[in-house]
């Protein structure tokens, strides 16, 4: 037989079908659960960030109440205790008051000084003043900046 005529005789190739997306392999499944469990576990982490630091966010709030309608010294040195004690439940926290509260605040804030706090010690006085602004400054600072300490 003549081999060109063999050759006319076979049936063109096919082509094999197209490989599919799906089912995927199983190390795509892998990498789906890792990333799920990073999303989940940056989620809780970020929740508790945020719940843990709810009251930062409302004592500024007090705060810039306090510098708008000009409040007293008192006010501020409770919105600060408040804070504290939220802060800090597992100190003594309530009972501190004078020098001993100035240092604690300056304590729990390296980035401020006791000259920042004096006023606060006008608490005393039968008359306090208004609260200075750069009282209002360090309170900001405290409020922003005072380290937590879970043990």
């Amino acid at each position: 037989m003549n081999p060109e005529m063999m050759l006319a005789q076979l049936a063109p190739l096919r082509a094999p079908p197209e490989i599919g997306w799906w089912p995927v392999a199983p190390g795509w499944w892998a990498l789906l659960a890792i990333l799920i469990i990073a999303i989940a576990l940056t989620s809780r982490w970020y929740w508790r960030r945020r719940t843990a630091r709810q009251y930062r966010r409302l004592a500024l709030t007090e705060l810039q109440l306090l510098r708008e309608n000009q409040g007293g010294v008192d006010a501020l040195n409770r919105l600060l205790k408040a804070a504290a004690l939220r802060a800090y439940p597992q100190q003594p926290v309530a009972a501190l008051h004078g020098p001993m509260w100035l240092e604690f605040l300056c304590r729990t804030c390296p980035q401020l000084g006791i000259d920042q706090l004096r006023d606060l010690e006008t608490l005393y006085q039968p008359h306090p003043p208004s609260i200075s602004e750069a009282l209002f400054g360090a309170a900001e600072c405290w409020l922003k900046r005072h380290e937590v300490t879970h043990a």
